[in-house]
């Protein structure tokens, strides 16, 4: 972990205690960044934040991102550099019982974050992680790029295409008078070690194999653009850097697996157990609310303009997630060395 780019920068990451929060957390701890988090408690019981203790070593906010004042105070207070937004409501079927908490969240609390970051003076790079469902998603069979129409058709999908909406209109009314690069991320279907998440394919996977059951999956058949986490967060690091000094990479990025084929959710559940070494699933009756059917990304634009490729094929991700899984089961004490192992694994290859 030569790099000291993000050494004692003081970075702000909303949405922490999540999976992916967690996982970035930890990997700007091993670049020795100097981190507040502002959540609201691990979505799950268990989570990967607690399994790998990250509250003792940052700045530990548990608020909610719609909580206007405390936002306002602790963006003041700290005076952060570059932020990461990752704080959302983030699951499809559960924005159909609760769209008016999902557009709250996802929209007004990206509004909000936004316009206090536009008043303080320390701001440079702001990240913020919306969808690759911001998509108006016709099931073409062609990647889908940047310039593509946004327009999810469920209330998750739609709130995230107003987000990305929201960043445009910040970045174009207020940030690029400021000098301040402020980019959206549209990242593929992540899986790795440390996702407890409901609705989710490999959490439904884990707890079917860890309690003797037969695993139960939906829509067997629907293709996504699955990637380890570690994949669009490398990306994200890397597009920081290049932010901090230019603003010409200010914009939409999406980050994603080489298509080199369709993969569907019931290839990813063979491969899972194949790799586990036991277990079966069934093929339950898909829930009667809509998720979309084919999604792949056109990672093109982070390739030529960043020079960012993706590193695991779809089988080694797959490896990457139970081997994390496996050893949370068989040793939990040891699982924040697998978790530093994998980061430094994954930067040195």
């Amino acid at each position: 972990m030569k790099d000291k780019f993000f050494k004692d920068k003081k970075v702000m990451i909303t949405g922490h205690t999540g999976f992916i929060g967690s996982w970035l957390t930890k990997w700007l701890l091993m670049k020795e960044a100097d981190i507040k988090g502002y959540s609201l408690d691990p979505p799950t019981e268990p989570n990967m934040y607690n399994s790998i203790d990250l509250s003792k070593n940052i700045k530990d906010i548990r608020k909610d991102i719609r909580d206007v004042n405390s936002l306002r105070d602790t963006i003041s207070e700290f005076q952060p550099e570059l932020v990461f937004h990752l704080a959302a409501q983030p699951i499809v079927l559960e924005s159909y019982d609760s769209p008016v908490e999902t557009f709250d969240t996802n929209v007004m609390g990206t509004v909000d974050l936004l316009d206090n970051l536009r008043r303080i003076n320390s701001v440079k790079v702001i990240i913020v992680m919306t969808s690759d469902k911001v998509y108006r998603n016709n099931e073409w069979v062609y990647p889908y790029r940047e310039i593509d129409p946004l327009g999810g058709k469920d209330p998750y999908s739609a709130s995230k295409s107003c987000q990305d909406i929201v960043v445009n209109s910040f970045r174009e009314s207020y940030f690029n008078e400021m000098g301040v690069s402020v980019s959206s991320i549209r990242a593929g279907n992540i899986i790795g070690g440390g996702d407890w998440g409901k609705y989710r394919i490999v959490p439904d996977i884990v707890r079917g194999l860890t309690s003797n059951k037969i695993v139960k999956i939906r829509n067997p058949d629907a293709i996504r653009p699955w990637q380890y986490v570690l994949e669009p967060l490398s990306g994200m690091l890397m597009l920081a850097r290049k932010m901090w000094n230019d603003v010409k990479y200010s914009r939409e990025w999406n980050f994603g697996p080489n298509n080199q084929r369709a993969i569907t959710v019931k290839e990813l559940a063979d491969k899972f157990i194949e790799n586990w070494d036991t277990g079966s699933y069934s093929i339950t009756k898909s829930n009667d609310k809509k998720e979309s059917n084919y999604l792949e990304l056109d990672i093109s634009r982070a390739k030529n303009e960043l020079n960012w490729f993706p590193r695991y094929g779809f089988e080694e991700s797959v490896e990457k997630t139970v081997e994390w899984y496996r050893e949370y089961y068989r040793d939990r004490s040891s699982i924040n060395k697998i978790t530093e192992n994998q980061i430094m694994t994954y930067f040195e290859g």
